[in-house]
């Protein structure tokens, strides 16, 4: 029996619209992109069995998308000469290895279960206006809603990839643009917290895990790509959790060395990082996630990042299950639509105004804030699904979980960044446009933003959150930490409470009982202390952290990331922090071997999958951080010898003036 697994190939537009009457081919005035059927999200129901090798087609999938839009950017002339070129060179081939994927997705499922109909009606994809459209002069910055510009042309250091494509604007040529800005105090007020109930779970609990100062980065995604070195084609910012990459397994993860105060919270954090489009060359300027794929400009690391996790306003909550896995947000909502978007955007002093899809302009000593907050619900056995969604829900407008799911404590997560508000007028030539980093198709757009978590919580610690959230207390090791800097939140910003930052859209509100089979069972891996990425930066991060709580977090420990071994002691910003692109090698998503003439990747274009749980026979492709050489043991070690004979020196001139005088 076939099993229909797929949602329609035209639902999820923008304001309803269907994908294929977004554009025709060829290439739109105002620069194009990629428009594709999200597969991933309408797989619903995938057997276990079949997990590794369908997550392997998928991620080869994105590899074909990726490919195409890059040929399209170099392509602009060819398409304004040849008005064909776009369907014979870019579109039609993209099908076709689509095609030929979907095929094997469908016979790796039919192996084991059900075979899904309509995978074939997915493989088409559409050239789609970017709606970049140029623009003879922005206004200024009274409200962002100017027209879009070529940015490529408004950098102190113009780059070669700023070319083809150039009306998608950007330092690589595919975003930002002035139009996704907007001034903040042109925003009203949308920011909408359901009010407790009785039975409600009124406390938080605060975890503190630094600004990723370490500098770990990779372009993986081991929730989604498991085993697929650059899985994301962007770079993300890591905290918590050292050993996160593509090849983690859970033991890796729960061995793995943290930046968290509490050495209880071994948890993975991840987001995509933030750039300046300044000109700056990155150390992954030629590497795959980065400059290669259009995610160029100076990563900027976080002034602030607060992670709490807060109760229910109308349950207690539950324990989450060890290696749960929550996305938030969607990385491919600028085509799939705003069905799963979660970005939220703001200004400190102004966080009762939330943005959604543009990027806030914020006045004079204010800073960027995005704020995620998680699914708050949880179906009660499985620790993740096969499109990564349905075994975790948002609570409905009052704060109630769907049917069938259980509240759990809704991880907080709010990351401030001390960058100014860019010159709109001149494309950023004199204050730059920021942006994050993005799938090359989705053109860094903001309501792409979405954030990542691994629970890997001691389960003694997840006990001690439980028990803080249900009886109303403060506690953690971060509950210290101030909630912004410099100006007071907006009136009614509440960041304890309350599901959707967004403008009054909800994100997948009270879906369907999930479909698939549970997946991995929820028994934690024995906790060790080896395994973790050398490398930490160390030093004070200045955000205030004062160690309290009730989580008792050991003893003495300072107010930033706790110290590991090798520690470089690397004071924060006096160093461009190491990029650790994750190299493509052998059959890696980066390595085509100048087989594939369309440059649309083939199947063993991807990394060899593993399951969805990895247990990897050698070390992490991703490459060593800086470490420190030596530290004081080392340096005593050298030195005593010499200090032994400064003392003999000494001794030898003293016996040597009694001797004279006697």
């Amino acid at each position: 029996m076939a099993a229909n697994v797929y949602a329609s190939a035209t639902d999820g537009g923008w304001d309803g619209e269907a994908a294929e009457t977004r554009s025709g081919t060829g290439a739109p005035a105002g620069g194009a992109t990629i428009d594709c059927p999200d597969v991933g999200t309408k797989l619903t129901s995938v057997p276990e069995q079949a997990r590794a090798e369908v997550d392997k087609e998928l991620a080869l999938l994105d590899e074909q998308i990726a490919q195409a839009y890059q040929r399209l950017s170099a392509s602009a002339q060819q398409i304004q000469q040849d008005s064909g070129f776009a369907d014979s060179a870019i579109v039609n081939p993209l099908k076709d290895k689509r095609a030929a994927t979907l095929e094997r997705i469908a016979i790796a499922i039919d192996r084991v279960g059900d075979r899904p109909e309509g995978l074939d009606d997915l493989a088409a994809c559409t050239l789609r206006d970017s709606g970049n459209q140029p623009s003879a002069g922005a206004e200024g910055q009274d409200g962002g809603e100017q027209p879009g510009q070529d940015q490529g042309e408004g950098q102190n250091n113009e780059q070669d990839q700023g070319q083809g494509q150039g009306a998608n604007g950007g330092q690589a040529g595919n975003g930002p643009v002035a139009a996704d800005f907007v001034d903040i105090k042109n925003v009203q007020p949308n920011v909408n917290t359901p009010r407790p109930e009785g039975n409600a779970s009124r406390g938080s609990f605060a975890t503190s895990c630094g600004v990723n100062e370490n500098g770990l980065f990779n372009s993986d995604n081991v929730i989604v790509a498991p085993g697929v070195s650059n899985g994301a084609h962007h770079f993300h910012d890591y905290v918590g959790n050292q050993s996160n990459d593509a090849f983690a397994s859970d033991q890796d993860l729960a061995n793995a060395e943290t930046s968290c105060v509490d050495q209880g919270d071994k948890s993975s954090y991840y987001w995509p990082v933030l750039r300046l489009q300044n000109g700056t060359q990155e150390q992954d300027a030629q590497k795959p996630g980065g400059g290669i794929e259009g995610n160029a400009g100076e990563i900027v690391t976080p002034k602030q990042v607060t992670l709490n996790f807060v109760g229910s306003p109308r349950d207690k909550v539950t324990a989450m299950p060890r290696l749960l896995r929550i996305i938030t947000g969607d990385a491919k909502s600028f085509v799939n639509g705003p069905a799963n978007a979660n970005a939220s955007w703001s200004c400190t002093g102004f966080e009762d105004r939330q943005l959604k899809d543009k990027y806030p302009l914020c006045p004079q000593g204010s800073d960027v804030v995005r704020t995620f907050k998680f699914q708050s619900c949880w179906d009660g056995r499985n620790i993740d699904s096969a499109n990564h969604r349905t075994h975790v829900a948002f609570a409905d407008a009052a704060g109630a979980c769907p049917s069938g799911f259980r509240a759990i404590p809704q991880l907080v997560q709010r990351i401030v960044y001390d960058v100014d508000a860019p010159s709109l007028q001149d494309g950023g030539r004199t204050t730059p446009l920021f942006a994050v980093d993005s799938f090359p198709e989705q053109l860094h757009k903001p309501v792409t933003d979405h954030g990542d978590f691994i629970n890997v919580f001691d389960e003694n610690l997840m006990k001690k959150m439980v028990d803080c959230i249900n009886e109303g207390r403060t506690c953690g090791a971060g509950a210290g930490e101030e909630p912004g800097q410099g100006e007071e939140p907006g009136q009614g910003e509440d960041p304890g409470q309350g599901e959707e930052p967004g403008q009054g859209e909800e994100p997948s509100q009270t879906p369907e009982a999930p479909q698939e089979e549970p997946t991995r069972t929820p028994e934690a891996p024995q906790d060790g202390n080896a395994g973790g990425k050398p490398g930490d930066a160390g030093g004070d991060d200045g955000k205030g952290e004062d160690g309290k709580g009730e989580s008792e977090p050991p003893a003495a420990e300072k107010p930033t990331a706790a110290p590991k071994p090798g520690d470089g002691s690397k004071a924060p910003g006096t160093t461009a922090p190491e990029v650790l692109a994750t190299p493509s090698s052998g059959g890696g998503t980066g390595d085509k071997g100048g087989e594939d003439a369309d440059g649309l990747g083939e199947s063993q274009a991807v990394g060899t999958a593993t399951s969805a749980a990895p247990t990897p026979s050698a070390p992490s492709q991703a490459e060593p951080q800086a470490v420190g050489q030596g530290g004081l043991a080392d340096t005593g070690a050298q030195l005593w010898p010499a200090a032994a004979g400064a003392v003999l020196v000494l001794a030898g001139f003293v016996v040597l003036r009694r001797v004279r005088r006697s």
